[in-house]
């Protein structure tokens, strides 16, 4: 049984390690304002930048799926790992030996099963790259030279080699401690006639990684005429290693793709070695599948979408190429980065344009120049006999089909526009409406259920708008979240106060009813404060009171809706004891004028019916009522 870890160590680890240092290794994060960070959701898929990180607060949470939490939270959902898992993990990275409760601890049985497969993958990259200086390994680096990939490249990009015999590196790891079933649940190994042998053998091997630049998988390239295999073997599918989810290079290239806002993809490995040696160091391929879906939410995280973020894709000039060019701009509007092609005079890939033209020719090839949209479209009406009207009308209702999937109107009606140009139509107004008419078709079909105009509305920086309206939570009986709802903006803003700057709030705060708060979850969120010790305890130690707020949640939901408002930034520009006032004002304010309005609502619901002291001590509620309204008015905070 594995030990429990003491709490004190966990504690350690949290504070050791800095939410922003752990989020950046698998998105980019930029300046939000009040301190916070932001950057595109890594789970759910959006183009506007919801999530949102707090380095003072310790804190996450997406505004757009309602994901939140501290370092801890992050990496389990992210890794999919287990609470043990992910404290040893961060715990390695901060240098922090922890300690283990209830019986003792035993690292290789009671480590976690992605530790231990990202291990048993480490060890193997080093074996690999020992192996690539021996003898038998003269034809694996005989092939790299070839290439025009000297020592030092192979040791940049740690590409080894697999030896030929059957079973050398599952002897090698099974010495270092690991499994059997570890071996073969890693891809490492396969099951033979007597057991265990390598998956991997007299083959070239490059190494896979994750964002995170750990280890997942590998490919390996066929050397050998009596190798029977595939030209390209790579890593079966195992928990650590998913060929849609992984780029092989990104653990290179993250940075220089967030920096530069670009991304160069190519079709294999040593088009990816070619391109960083040449200058092109954001350069990243696919493994063994089809650019994807998953592969572009990699990207959009990287490239934050901005409106200068490009991705270029280098495919060969054969029908493979272009078929594979048509399946990237079938994903094209999946990005809100600019999309390019590039396909070199020749047809070369960027390994043999190197090789025959240097290091120059490929900086140049990867330089925007055709919009891939642009490629597609005619690839299509190119299929066609534009010197006939059938041929024409037969062009233009396939592409116009594809046109029609652009979601944002405006980019829609330009390509329609070069549509018209392409296939050879003078009335560029009848090609416009034949796509929009395509487009309304397809939406009242299937049912718009995408993002419209290609962008959703993402939390504001400071001073800007409001956030995006949530969605209903499940949780909360009551009407919806309205956030163009005045109300529910100013109880949004004090709830914020009352998490974020308590010390401007209290103690006004705490004499607030739950009702007073118009929202369902609203109330939920200032029930949980209340229970918490009321603002009054995050006076001394903010983190802890936060803590204690969301522990007092009833159920995820709330708890969620906690961590959002304790990082959302906040609407004004000066966060001071002003603002502050003004926001317990109006919250009062609304609640004394929605009582008015009951009690005037009921004498008029009862008419002659109600009894004379009811009337008069209605009358003198409202009276009372109205003579605080008008000095809350008149006066400000002052007269709370």
């Amino acid at each position: 049984m594995a030990g429990r870890i003491n709490d004190d160590d966990v504690k350690a680890v949290r504070d050791a390690v800095p939410i922003d240092s752990v989020v950046s290794e698998y998105l980019q994060l930029r300046n939000a304002g009040g301190g916070n960070l932001k950057g595109l959701c890594p789970f759910h898929d959006e183009k506007s930048p919801s999530f949102q990180v707090s380095p003072g607060k310790g804190l996450f949470h997406c505004f757009g799926c309602q994901e939140g939490g501290d370092t801890i939270a992050f990496v389990m959902k992210i890794d999919h790992l287990s609470f043990s898992e992910t404290v040893e993990r961060l715990a390695a990275k901060a240098g922090i030996t922890l300690r283990y409760e209830e019986g003792g601890y035993n690292p290789s049985h009671q480590r976690g099963e992605r530790i231990r497969l990202i291990e048993a993958h480490q060890a193997a990259a080093e074996f690999y790259v020992r192996a690539l200086e021996s003898p038998e390994a003269e034809i694996g680096r005989k092939f790299l030279a070839e290439r025009g990939f000297d020592q030092d490249a192979a040791a940049h990009f740690r590409v080894g080699y697999s030896p030929a015999g059957w079973d050398h590196l599952t002897r090698y790891l099974r010495g270092k401690g690991f499994s059997d079933k570890e071996l073969i649940t890693s891809g490492l190994s396969q099951d033979g006639r007597r057991g265990p042998i390598d998956r991997f053998r007299g083959r070239l091997m490059w190494p896979i990684s994750d964002t995170a630049g750990e280890i997942v998988g590998f490919g390996a390239r066929k050397l050998r005429d009596d190798d029977n295999g595939p030209k390209y073997l790579n890593t079966p599918e195992t928990p650590v290693y998913k060929k849609s989810q992984v780029l092989y290079g990104i653990d290179l290239a993250k940075k220089d793709i967030a920096k530069a806002s670009r991304a160069v993809v190519v079709e294999g490995y040593t088009d990816v070695m070619a391109c960083h040696l040449a200058g092109v160091t954001t350069a990243i391929a696919t493994c063994g599948t089809a650019f994807g879906n998953d592969h572009i939410k990699i990207l959009r995280r990287l490239l934050m979408d901005n409106g200068s973020a490009r991705v270029i894709f280098t495919f060969d000039g054969d029908s493979a190429g272009q078929k594979a060019a048509l399946r990237a701009f079938e994903d094209d509007q999946k990005f809100a980065a600019e999309t390019y092609i590039a396909i070199a005079p020749d047809g070369m890939d960027p390994c043999d344009l190197r090789l025959a033209k240097g290091d120059d020719s490929v900086r140049d090839l990867v330089e925007p120049r055709t919009p891939l949209f642009e490629f597609a479209l005619r690839q299509i009406v190119g299929r066609y006999d534009l010197e006939t009207p059938a041929g024409r009308a037969s062009a233009l209702d396939e592409a116009a089909a594809v046109v029609a999937k652009i979601k944002t109107s405006s980019v829609q009606r330009e390509v329609a526009v070069q549509l018209a140009g392409l296939v050879g139509i003078l009335d560029q107004e009848f090609v416009v409406h034949r796509v929009a008419q395509l487009a309304h078709w397809a939406r009242n079909k299937g049912g718009d259920h995408g993002e419209r105009g290609g962008r959703r509305g993402g939390p504001q920086g400071p001073g800007g708008g409001a956030p995006r309206q949530p969605a209903p939570a499940p949780g909360f009986s009551g009407p919806a979240l309205n956030l163009r709802s005045p109300a529910h903006r100013t109880e949004r803003e004090l709830l914020k106060l009352a998490l974020q700057k308590p010390a401007l709030v209290s103690p006004a705060f705490d004499a607030y009813g739950v009702d007073e708060f118009t929202a369902p979850p609203y109330a939920a969120v200032r029930q949980c404060v209340e229970e918490a010790g009321g603002t009054e305890q995050g006076l001394a130690d903010n983190r802890e009171y936060l803590v204690a707020v969301m522990d007092a949640a009833p159920d995820n939901t709330v708890r969620s809706l906690v961590t959002e408002l304790a990082v959302e930034v906040f609407r004004g520009k000066n966060i001071d004891e002003t603002y502050a006032g003004m926001q317990l004002v109006q919250v009062r304010l609304r609640a004394v004028d929605r009582r008015i309005d009951d009690v005037q609502g009921s004498l008029v619901r009862l008419g002659s019916h109600v009894a004379p002291q009811d009337l008069a001590a209605a009358q003198n509620e409202v009276w009372v009522l109205q003579q605080y309204a008008q000095s809350l008015r008149a006066h400000g905070a002052a007269a709370l």
